[in-house]
């Protein structure tokens, strides 16, 4: 028998303290000599790279070294090259080599202490370490650098305001890359460049020829070149409308679509070294991430016919990422989890044999004592679509009369998407007997281009009008119950949250606010360079827009927030500066509106620390408790 205690007050399996402990784990990549296998961890903020291999217990590889790129939001942070794995460091920017080998030494440096390096790509040949270097001035560029460290670095190609996913050909001669300029994200217009790579002479270091362009554009999205064994040269672009493989040859310029139909199979370029796709060693075959409805799975295709099926070993798993193949053997390695499972790096053997390397959590919680995310559409107030994960109350021990509170969880970007995978804070709430709406507004990726670019000109709007709709559909659906309702989100998703209680003040009992943009004006000035012109497709152009940038900054309008607010903020934060939620803040204390407020010290953008995370969750815990449960 099942105890009978209200909704909201369930004691879970899943602490706050256990989400202070997870490991994340966020790229994967392959020695071809040695059959190595590498991954990153964070833990508490401190990145490591661990390497493994059969038969192999694994081995922590960087010590005390932080494995992290800093280029805009992140990612890029190594690569694997036979006997070494070379990766940016933290917080001084520099690459560093580390041996694989046990008894290798220490990492040492291979660039100065300049700007910011991310997104290394070494050359077959492994003389040469080609980069994406960001300097302190803010100026991007591709660089080049020997593999050990001997000469000073040297640009390759500059002139565009950002790059990205630099890569070798198989035989060294030639390099691409993906580059776009302001006011453009890479997923709204971003060029697919190669050049010849020029050696010779008294130089150390090669230099490029004259850059030509081959696929992408200032309204098409091309992202993710890899080369295959045969030097055709494969990527994504969204041309389209919606994320697909191609394969270009490069000596008759013939260009092949290789994945059909209305599915996503790349995703927005929100970080450096993002993968949707692996090739086999013969590159006969690819591994690409099919997405939809949020659920991502890996399908099979054959590079030639382009005939698809869905990979069966993977079954199990509602989301995979970061597809790397071993060059040698063809053993193939994906980031996996489920809504149940939390994530796990996970190798499929040649035979289709599956062997779990690591694990981000313990995974001691039953599945039967965890939600599982279903996909759900609603119309939205103009008679369109919405879509969302529904998290329904689970548990094992406890039950409830009458209809469960609910959370709205905004995921950030706002060009980003709420998937069916692992979500800590889904499965916090909903173990403890809330309702929970992952929400996929108009704006969200993952749905096409179209769905996506919905938001233009619409943020603050169109977010807002689903997350109120979706509300009102789960109350009428009798799912949830509308008068006891909270929004929660971060970054952009803190935005809406700010954005709803401003502009529908009594629509949510209360809010969670997570480093949230309240001031369009401050964000356009202050933010950094990857999103400075961010807005120029959200709201409009300034200084056209200005009204537009009045009437939907939170903060001019905060007075007309009436119901309870918590706000966190990173102390460093330099996307989202404190001086936003500070901003906030003061207008609920003007107005007497109840609120928390809490500023964690040595964070940014997120949190990092378990500390943070602990504190955090336990706050969230008792103030939904208060204003939302019980009020």
């Amino acid at each position: 028998m099942r105890l009978q205690r209200p909704f909201g007050t369930w004691d879970s399996p899943i602490t706050a303290r256990g989400l202070g402990g997870e490991v994340r784990l966020s790229d994967v990549g392959w020695s071809a000599s040695t059959g190595t296998l590498v991954w990153r961890e964070e833990r508490s903020g401190q990145g490591v790279l661990v390497a493994g291999g059969p038969g192999l217990a694994p081995r922590d590889l960087t010590g005390g070294c932080n494995v992290r790129a800093q280029v805009g939001y992140g990612g890029g942070d190594f690569a694997v090259h036979d006997d070494a794995v070379f990766f940016a460091g933290h917080p001084d920017g520099c690459l560093y080599r580390q041996a694989l080998a046990t008894g290798g030494g220490a990492a040492r440096p291979i660039t100065p202490a300049h700007g910011k390096a991310a997104a290394p790509a070494v050359s077959p040949d492994g003389r040469w370490v080609a980069y994406v270097h960001h300097d302190s001035r803010g100026v991007d560029r591709l660089a080049v650098v020997d593999a050990h460290g001997r000469h000073w670095p040297q640009i390759l190609a500059e002139g565009r305001d950002f790059y990205m996913q630099p890569r070798f050909s198989p035989d060294g001669r030639t390099l691409a890359w993906v580059c776009w300029d302001h006011p453009n994200m890479p997923w709204d217009g971003a060029l697919l460049h190669v050049a010849d790579v020029v050696t010779g002479g008294d130089r150390p270091l090669p230099l490029l020829a004259e850059p030509r362009a081959v696929a992408g554009g200032s309204d098409v999205a091309a992202l993710q070149p890899e080369f295959g064994p045969g030097g055709e040269l494969f990527f994504l672009s969204d041309e389209t409308g919606w994320w697909h493989l191609y394969a270009h040859d490069l000596a008759t310029g013939a260009t092949r679509q290789l994945t059909q139909g209305d599915a996503d199979h790349g995703q927005p370029a929100w970080a450096q070294g993002m993968r949707s796709f692996a090739l086999s060693p013969d590159g006969r075959q690819a591994y690409v991430v099919r997405s939809q409805g949020g659920v991502r799975n890996l399908w099979r295709l054959d590079a030639a016919s382009g005939a698809a099926d869905a990979f069966g070993a993977l079954g199990a798993y509602t989301d995979v990422d970061q597809p790397a193949v071993d060059p040698v053997t063809g053993r193939l390695a994906v980031l996996a989890s489920s809504s149940t499972t939390a994530p796990r790096l996970v190798v499929v053997e040649p035979d289709g044999a599956e062997r779990i390397v690591a694990h981000a959590a313990g995974e001691t919680v039953a599945e039967a004592a965890l939600a599982r995310a279903e996909a759900i559409t609603w119309p939205t107030a103009d008679g369109e679509t919405a879509h969302g994960l529904l998290y329904r109350p689970a548990s094992e021990r406890f039950q409830s009369a009458g209809l469960p509170p609910l959370v709205v969880l905004v995921h950030g970007g706002p060009t980003s998407q709420a998937r069916s995978r692992w979500d800590p804070a889904a499965q916090f709430l909903a173990t403890r007997g809330y309702a929970v709406l992952q929400l996929n507004y108009r704006g969200s990726s993952g749905f096409g281009r179209a769905y996506m670019q919905r938001l233009r000109g619409c943020w603050g709007v169109c977010d807002v009008q689903d997350a109120v709709s979706a509300l009102a559909h789960l109350d009428a659906a009798g799912v949830a119950d509308g008068r006891r309702a909270a929004i929660m989100g971060g970054s952009a998703g803190g935005y809406t949250v700010l954005q709803t209680m401003v502009t529908q003040p009594d629509a949510f009992a209360a809010g969670v606010c997570l480093y949230g943009v309240a001031d369009l004006f401050h964000l356009a000035r202050q933010t950094h360079k990857f999103e400075l012109r961010y807005l120029d497709s959200l709201v409009g152009p300034l200084p056209a827009a200005a009204e537009a940038y009045r009437e939907r900054s939170p903060v001019r309008r905060a007075d007309r927030i009436r119901r309870p607010l918590a706000v966190f903020q990173g102390a460093d934060d330099p996307v989202v500066p404190r001086a936003q939620s500070d901003a906030v803040v003061e207008a609920l204390r003007r107005n007497g509106t109840p609120h928390v407020y809490h500023v964690y010290e040595g964070e940014g953008h997120g949190w990092r620390k378990a500390e943070t995370i602990d504190h955090f969750w336990r706050t969230v815990e008792a103030f939904l408790l208060e204003r939302v449960v019980f009020d």
